[in-house]
């Protein structure tokens, strides 16, 4: 069968029914990963638009809906995790507009991925790479570079410029049908990844019972994932939104891939999203496990992850933290200063929704001109999404960075562009740059 072809074969029908069905959201009324139904409220940030629900600009102002947001704790395991599962055909359509190639920091990211697992999994040439929620392909192009046979499983039009680029990737949702079918065309996978992605599926025990069969005997699953230890302490509240159905700790992550004959032989923080965390894990008993490991799980016992107390005082910086950026702003609104948002990543419509920044506090949201978010609207509001080069011509007074965890970085580049006003930083304390 032809590349194209094969890569654009009929969804398992399961997964095509997420597709054509009414879609269904579900409440989490049990822990996702150990099953108990002892979940602590730790966050409520109101009824919120999925992150890419972005009309067009000009449209008539229609009914958006709304799903709740709350973040839960397990008592029993300690997973943290949000209240609702919405209808992944709605938070992830084909029309999902991200591509992980636009952001220098996943490039660098993926690059130094592809470094570091070549030789720890032992990748001979010819092995099969298989990436799960492989978006443009910009992690497995590193693998496909070095001689490795690769594929992508991706649900959304991104896979399209992954296949532009010569990336065989398979348009589906992941799940145990996908799993047999992909093993029955192309064999086990001596690595699987799934960066940025393994905390969204919902049915996490089926995915990894997939992600299992799918692997060769000597196979290493990776994934990456926001780490709750960074989303806690520098109090990326911003990064909570439908598509986050967990917030892993090492701790529950080892305990889910345990239930699985899984164990986890290495961890990394890395710097992606305010902070990650990759972690390795193969077959019980056929890897050395490294001193990484016990590290990483001793560092998070220290921190008050492991037992939930650092999450006690959360919603209150939360909280605190929202009326420092109204104390920010009011003085300069009532000056009539112009404030242009820059970057509109999915965070940014947590943040808007949550502390409620209207059309009237941010006059718009900047992108760069290849965005797929240019000519809409943020979720939930009319604050319109334009083409950065409206920050330069029109020099508002201030820019706030909605990508604030890499403020450093768009400072540089905005002043080296031309843009001669201040910067707000919103979180995790309010501050003009």
């Amino acid at each position: 069968m032809p590349t194209a072809a094969r890569a654009r074969q009929s969804l398992p029908s399961n997964e095509e029914a997420a597709l054509s069905n009414t879609p269904t959201s579900r409440p989490v009324t049990a822990c996702q990963i150990c099953g108990a139904p002892e979940l602590a409220s730790v966050l409520f940030l109101g009824y919120v638009p999925p992150v890419n629900t972005m009309p067009p600009i000009g449209r008539p102002a229609e009914e958006q809906s709304g799903y709740p947001l709350e973040l839960l704790r397990c008592t029993a395991c300690g997973l943290v995790q949000i209240g609702l599962e919405v209808d992944p055909a709605v938070l992830f359509p084909h029309s999902y507009p991200y591509l992980s190639g636009s952001t220098r920091i996943l490039r660098s990211n993926f690059a130094d991925l592809c470094a570091e697992a070549s030789p720890l999994v032992g990748l001979a040439q010819g092995d099969l790479v298989i990436d799960i929620g492989s978006n443009d392909g910009t992690l497995l192009g590193n693998f496909k570079e070095a001689g490795f046979r690769v594929l992508g499983i991706e649900p959304s039009q991104a896979g399209d410029v992954a296949r532009s680029r010569g990336i065989d990737t398979l348009t589906a949702y992941f799940g145990g049908e996908t799993a047999r079918a992909v093993k029955a065309q192309h064999g086990t996978a001596r690595l699987i990844t799934a960066a940025n992605v393994f905390a969204h599926i919902g049915g996490i025990h089926e995915v990894v019972a997939g992600i299992v069969d799918l692997l060769a005997p000597d196979g290493v699953f990776v994934s990456e994932s926001h780490y709750l230890v960074d989303l806690v302490e520098t109090l990326q509240y911003d990064t909570i939104y439908h598509e986050h159905l967990r917030y892993y700790h090492l701790g529950s992550l080892k305990r889910l891939l345990e239930q699985h004959g899984l164990e986890v032989f290495h961890v990394k923080r890395i710097p992606t999203h305010g902070g990650s965390i990759r972690v390795y894990a193969a077959r019980a008993g056929s890897r050395s496990v490294l001193p990484s490991v016990a590290e990483r799980l001793a560092d998070e016992e220290a921190r008050g992850i492991a037992n939930g107390a650092a999450l006690a005082d959360f919603r209150a910086r939360v909280l605190q933290s929202k009326l420092e950026l109204y104390r920010l702003l009011a003085p300069l609104k009532r000056e009539n200063a112009r404030i242009y948002g820059i970057g509109a990543p999915s965070r940014a419509s947590t943040l808007i929704n949550y502390a409620a920044l209207d059309d009237g506090i941010l006059d718009c949201v900047l992108e760069i001109s290849t965005s797929h978010k240019l000519g809409k609207y943020i979720p939930g509001t009319r604050i319109p999404v334009l083409d950065e080069e409206k920050l330069f011509a029109e020099q508002p007074e201030y820019a706030m960075l909605l990508s604030w965890h890499i403020a450093d970085e768009l400072v540089a580049n905005l002043r080296k562009k031309g843009y001669r006003g201040r910067f707000i930083v919103p979180l995790p304390e309010p501050r003009i740059v």
